[in-house]
């Protein structure tokens, strides 16, 4: 079984870059473009529970900005939800899923930091 699952687009610099952090340091990782294969209820969910909505809604990409104006407005916890999964280029990339319950979104040092302490 794979350890880590990223979810992100493969012209995403920022997956681009987790991958090449994954490859550099031999750890075996699987890749999911949330594009091409989606992800599942579920998997959404335990995200959402792990990060809440608001760190998985990527409110600078393309796609949000090209949203109409009432699906950007009101946001809740459901209708994030619904968003993400109609749009799923909407979420924040890449999602890193370690099987070992650590769940990060976004490319960042303190990403990274976390996930050292659990790969």
């Amino acid at each position: 079984m794979t350890a880590v699952i990223v979810y992100g687009l493969k012209n995403c610099d920022s997956c681009r870059a987790a991958r090449r952090y994954l490859e550099e340091r031999a750890f075996r990782y699987e890749f999911r473009d949330v594009r091409a294969d989606g992800f599942s209820d579920a998997e959404l969910d335990r995200w959402i529970a792990a990060l809440g909505w608001e760190a998985l809604l990527n409110r600078k990409s393309r796609t949000w900005r090209e949203l109409p104006e009432a699906d950007r407005s009101g946001l809740d916890a459901a209708k994030a939800r619904a968003l993400l999964k109609a749009h799923p280029t909407l979420l924040k990339r890449p999602v890193v899923d370690a099987t070992r319950g650590t769940v990060t979104a976004g490319w960042t040092p303190e990403v990274r930091k976390a996930l050292q302490a659990v790969l």
